[in-house]
């Protein structure tokens, strides 16, 4: 949706999301887009997914989030690298890669944004929050 203001198209509230920003006091942090309708956290969209507004605003995400899938992935790499979705503390889903063994990053694990950027595919890059207590299998 689209609001028009003379002749011109009116361009949504703040600069594209969907970016590591390396300008925090503390490091890199993820920059994602909220909606000023309905409130809903959005990961790189031009209009909201739940109302379709297209009034997003851009805000800094704290960096801790929880594992909600990952898969472990053989193809285009000389080693097997894990693809994770992680849902933010603010909402959001990201797509990135947690750092460790593929085979031990399990659904529900805690974890944070690290300094480090993947430098091929240019994702998040996140670390174990701590290290999950698990019995041998």
């Amino acid at each position: 949706m689209y609001h028009f203001a003379g002749d011109g198209v009116q361009q949504t509230t703040g600069a594209p999301a969907g970016v590591l920003d390396r300008r925090g006091p503390d490091g890199e942090a993820i920059l994602f887009q909220r909606c000023t309708y309905c409130g809903t956290a959005v990961y790189h969209r031009v209009l909201c997914p739940v109302c379709r507004g297209s009034d997003l605003r851009t805000e800094r995400s704290q960096g801790t989030g929880t594992v909600r899938h990952s898969t472990v992935v053989h193809r285009n790499t000389p080693a097997a690298r894990n693809v994770s979705l992680i849902e933010m503390a603010e909402g959001f889903v990201v797509r990135g890669r947690v750092m460790g063994p593929p085979i031990g990053i399990h659904s529900g694990d805690r974890v944070r944004l690290s300094t480090a950027q993947d430098p091929v595919r240019g994702e998040p890059v996140f670390q174990l929050v701590d290290e999950p207590l698990r019995a041998w299998t």
